[in-house]
């Protein structure tokens, strides 16, 4: 591991000389590959640095104690600082080796969240409703951008599916672990026997794909306009600004009219696109070299039941590591960051062990 470490702070130091280079700063993409790289590295080169620090500090430590002649205090000075030391290099040894996981290329990136309802009907669509504004309230607390793609709401509120994307650095790292089923077990309003109903909501969160990363012919697709539908006044049900996009070759199908603008909804359209292109294109390279792994870090098997919300009880359960949380209010205005942490800890463990 040591070997590794000080390769990455040589190359972190090399990185530190090139942007220094006036003919690599007027390279615009140059600079902004190497800056990026830059602050991938600086964590783990800080923490090897501290590392370092506390191995020295053992040695000398060490070495003060080898000479003998201290006096009992200044003795008992030393032993502590020893032992300080070690006990600071082990800590950040276990630290330097989450760093140095495999970092999942998608995490910087913008991602597209997608919320269907699924068994229930009309109270699936409200928790749809209660999923999309849990979820915007977390990203507005991270600062993130939340611009709605496509909603077909339901008469009560509720949606029987709605797309947005999150723009903020670090967003996939975050929601990638909400891909799948929601459960909720709750009293619906128009119940009068007071039973408890289960309903279910499926969630995909998507990174956004660059231009670079999939590649799409303008002959494979079909555009369609036509008038949107809902909410928006005169101007969005006479205008034909609402876009229809199908990639022929797989028929994936791509649905956008919440802009006014035609242009702005085709751009919208194409970019869910990409992005749904791209996640299609991953499964299959996952799918084919890691057939065998149990714990897929952040693929999100749909089909798999994630987590329970349940009203009647407060509590929200995480079915993957078996984490139950009652705090069901807090959650649902977007107090995500306590469920989130517990999941990535779990997945480095993981991963750890797969290392190992």
């Amino acid at each position: 591991m040591f070997d590794k470490l000080k390769a990455v702070e040589a190359r972190f130091e090399e990185i530190g000389r090139l942007l220094a280079d006036p003919d690599v700063v007027s390279d615009n993409e140059q600079f902004k590959k190497l800056m990026k790289e830059h602050k991938e590295l600086t964590p783990v080169v800080e923490k090897f640095r501290e590392y370092s620090a506390a191995k020295t500090a053992e040695e000398e430590a060490r070495a003060l104690l080898d000479e003998g002649g201290l006096d009992k205090d200044f003795k008992e000075l030393v032993e502590e600082e020893l032992l300080t030391a070690k006990d600071s290099q082990e800590k950040i040894s276990e630290e330097l080796k989450i760093l140095l996981l495999p970092k999942d290329p998608n995490d910087d990136k913008n991602v597209i969240v997608e919320i269907r309802g699924g068994a229930g009907g009309e109270e699936a669509a409200l928790f749809a409703g209660s999923l999309m504004r849990m979820y915007s309230m977390y990203a507005e607390s991270k600062r993130w951008k939340v611009d709605i793609v496509s909603a077909n709401e339901t008469g009560l509120g509720g949606y029987k599916e709605v797309s947005f994307m999150i723009e903020g650095e670090g967003a996939y790292s975050r929601f990638k672990y909400e891909s799948g089923v929601h459960r909720v077990q709750r009293v619906p309003e128009t119940e009068t026997s007071g039973r408890i109903h289960t309903s279910t909501v499926t969630v995909a969160v998507l990174p956004e794909a660059e231009d670079v990363e999939i590649e799409i012919n303008p002959a494979d697709l079909q555009i369609d306009t036509f008038r949107s539908s809902g909410a928006g006044g005169q101007h969005i049900n006479k205008t034909e600004s609402a876009i229809r996009i199908t990639h022929i070759p797989t028929g994936v199908v791509v649905e956008c009219q919440d802009e006014r603008s035609q242009f702005k909804n085709k751009d919208k359209a194409m970019k869910v696109l990409r992005s749904r292109l791209y996640e299609a294109e991953q499964a299959k390279q996952t799918e084919a070299i890691a057939s065998d792994r149990k714990a897929q870090v952040g693929t999100g098997d749909r089909s798999e039941r994630i987590r329970t919300y349940n009203f009647p009880q407060g509590r929200i359960t995480d079915h993957r590591i078996g984490l139950t949380l009652y705090k069901i209010e807090q959650m649902l205005n977007g107090d995500l960051d306590e469920m989130i942490d517990a999941l990535i800890t779990y997945y480095r463990a993981e991963m750890l062990k797969s290392e190992e």
